[in-house]
């Protein structure tokens, strides 16, 4: 069964979030801000940049990743620079 690549990385991103910052999934939205809702913080931030070079490896810049406000900026920018993790199927 193929699933949504949409669906895919917003699953595997918040995954993430929950192993990294130790949030519930139901504060993960595609509209959470980063910083307001989620409490992150700097080094939070550049934590979450290595992660996801590392983990997804995910080809952005750091001006790429400087842009980013809400989880839905994550979730559009893994789909864009991240091909492989997008072509996932279960």
């Amino acid at each position: 069964m193929s699933i949504n690549n949409a669906d895919h990385i917003r699953r595997e991103v918040n995954k993430l979030f929950i192993e990294l910052f130790e949030l519930k999934e139901e504060q993960l939205t595609p509209e959470s801000h980063l910083f307001n809702d989620l409490g992150l913080d700097s080094l939070d931030a550049i934590d979450m940049a290595i992660r996801f070079k590392r983990d997804f490896n995910v080809q952005a810049t750091n001006d790429d990743f400087k842009q980013i406000q809400t989880l839905g900026d994550i979730y559009a920018m893994i789909e864009r620079y991240a091909p492989s993790l997008t072509k996932i199927a279960t």
